[in-house]
């Protein structure tokens, strides 16, 4: 049976974890390392752009999941980050693997740094992009910076991601419609939207996350690669340089004239450079 390596054509499957469904979608080739992918406020499996997926599933096997109550899973919504590091180290076990990668985007860059501390022996290398520490510079402000975003695109009859992930220099919005574009190439068996329920669940974790005192960054020994653009809004891009600074084995990259969305907008040069990091 051929490999597929297409964001495009991947199945959704399904598993069970604590007697819940789970979507998940599993793409790229069987050996070596699977990469977890953990997903950003609000999102579902379909907010995961292509190229990123692609590229990384070129060469490594790529799992995509909607975690509890999101999308086309089951459940009830966690809360707290926490609560969704638990769910996403189940899922994880259900699918019977013992060693990971994770990539973690925004709000699952927080759940990546649970799972790295909580379940070491479970992680073998992290990619952090667009996150922060629990406490970072301006996390407890994603929720009202959503909120008048999410309004500022209703006005303006265009998708928040414009200005949440992107900047407004001609690069970033062309980056934008690029972006957005690419998001609707998947046109069959699509995931479902997430509720409202889940979305206050989320932001509620996230605010969580951003009043938490400091964690001890030095219990994560695992070698991490710490990506962002140079004006994220939403998670400022200091928390990038914060988090690259107290991790004992990191790397930082930081992407120009691009904001939220870095490795998004700069697809072609961080695919290969976490592949990189990942191969190492």
């Amino acid at each position: 049976m051929p490999v597929t390596t297409s964001h495009q054509d991947a199945a959704t499957k399904t598993v069970d974890v604590g007697g819940k469904s789970f979507a998940y979608r599993d793409l790229g080739p069987r050996t070596g390392t699977p990469v977890i992918f953990l997903n950003h406020l609000a999102a579902v499996l379909d907010n995961w752009d292509p190229r990123v997926v692609d590229g990384i599933a070129s060469q490594r096997r790529v799992i995509t999941f909607d975690n509890r109550g999101v999308g086309a899973s089951e459940g009830r919504t966690p809360s707290s980050i926490a609560e969704m590091a638990k769910d996403a180290v189940a899922f994880i076990r259900a699918l019977c693997f013992d060693r990971v990668d994770l990539l973690g985007f925004s709000m699952g860059g927080f759940v990546a740094q649970v799972i790295a501390e909580e379940q070491p022996d479970l992680v073998r290398k992290i990619i952090l992009a667009g996150t922060g520490p629990a406490g970072g510079e301006g996390i407890d402000k994603v929720t009202l910076l959503t909120y008048l975003d999410v309004a500022r695109g209703a006005l303006t009859c265009r998708d928040a991601k414009n200005y949440l992930f992107f900047t407004e220099t001609a690069n970033g919005r062309s980056a934008a419609r690029a972006f957005l574009k690419r998001l609707k190439e998947r046109t069959e068996n699509r995931d479902k939207a997430i509720s409202v329920p889940s979305l206050r669940a989320h932001l509620k974790a996230i605010n969580g996350w951003g009043v938490q005192l400091p964690r001890d960054l030095s219990r994560i020994q695992q070698a991490v690669f710490v990506a962002n653009g140079d004006h994220d809004r939403m998670v400022p891009t200091q928390n990038s340089a914060d988090l690259a600074r107290r991790l004992p084995d990191a790397r930082l990259k930081i992407y120009p004239d691009a904001g939220h969305g870095g490795i998004f907008q700069h697809h072609a040069e961080f695919v290969p450079e976490a592949l990189d990091f990942l191969a190492a």
